[in-house]
């Protein structure tokens, strides 16, 4: 192509694509100035300006304001540095539109009313920092100024709700109700007794932390039972519930005795909470993790014979 050749507005609207009025709104705002003018006052434009208006054409297809694409055309800004940052500014858009689709498909299946849209979209829409920040309040609430089980609550304060950039409906619900399970304030209520029951028993020298070994042992015993259809106030539950005592005097270091069981008893009571096991039930949904299955029917059992005993 020769270099000398000159272009008018058509021409350059033919080989570009863009319309006459766009080229010269362009040539108006200063980003594609005319290279001369013809004898009868035409703009007439030369391959640099055709060049630069391919660029700008490229440029705002990808979205970039105008005063964006005058910097690069001026150099104060790089091609590479405006891609890098439009492409940043698209993922956040994209999980924008992710989690408003998300919305809409869980309302959609809910059936839910225009209140409870909003709350959902409102919650859904937080961000990684806003969603433990509200998980920290709800642990500060609960556990704040009192010497709980450190273990536990350093797993509450760690297990932080973490909605991916595209969730599935059934997790956009989940991190509904658990945000407003984490924030209401019976809940609150029910775990600050908890946490403080811990504190008593630290107070007592209990220093022994989370007891995975005994919900496992509970969970083995309870279930053969209820595989057997063995009734909690039957006499045949009486050999599991003597066999967890026992464990559970072992742990503990106590006496085997029905001061033990009064004391077991209570603290069945009053970690029974069902909205506990709701809570990393939604947890898990929210973050992808294998929901456990419940242990609501296992320590239920648990309690109901143990109460039945300790009657005797």
């Amino acid at each position: 192509m020769d270099g000398d050749t000159l272009f008018t507005i058509g021409d350059l609207a033919r080989r570009t694509g863009l319309t006459v009025k766009t080229i010269r709104f362009y040539a108006d705002c200063g980003l594609v100035p005319p290279t001369d003018r013809s004898p009868a006052g035409y703009r007439l434009y030369d391959v640099a300006a055709l060049a630069r208006l391919d660029l700008v054409r490229t440029l705002r297809e990808l979205g970039l304001e105008l005063a964006v694409v005058r910097r690069v055309l001026d150099r104060e800004v790089t091609v590479p540095e405006v891609a890098a940052a439009h492409a940043d500014a698209l993922e956040v858009q994209i999980r924008i539109l992710r989690l408003r689709r998300a919305v809409l498909r869980a309302v959609a299946e809910r059936g839910s009313t225009p209140e409870e849209m909003d709350l959902m979209h409102k919650l859904a829409k937080l961000s990684d920092d806003e969603r433990r920040r509200l998980i920290t309040d709800f642990v500060d609430d609960t556990f704040g100024g009192l010497d709980a089980n450190a273990e536990f609550v350093d797993l509450l304060r760690s297990a932080a709700p973490e909605l991916p950039d595209d969730p599935e409906p059934e997790q956009v619900h989940a991190w509904v109700e658990l945000a407003e399970l984490a924030q209401d304030p019976d809940f609150r209520a029910a775990v600050r007794r908890m946490a403080e029951y811990q504190a008593a028993e630290r107070a007592e020298g209990d220093r022994t932390g989370l007891h995975h070994d005994l919900t496992e042992a509970v969970r083995d015993a309870v279930g053969g039972a209820l595989d057997a259809g063995i009734a909690p106030a039957s006499p045949e539950a009486a050999a599991v519930v003597d066999t967890l005592t026992a464990r559970y005097a072992q742990t503990f270091d106590r006496a085997d005795d029905a001061d033990l069981r009064h004391w077991l008893l209570a603290r069945l009571e009053i970690a029974g909470d069902p909205r506990t096991e709701r809570y990393w039930h939604l947890l898990s949904v929210v973050n992808g993790w294998p929901v456990p299955p419940s242990l609501a029917p296992v320590f239920g059992w648990f309690t109901a014979a143990l109460r039945a005993r300790s009657a005797q």
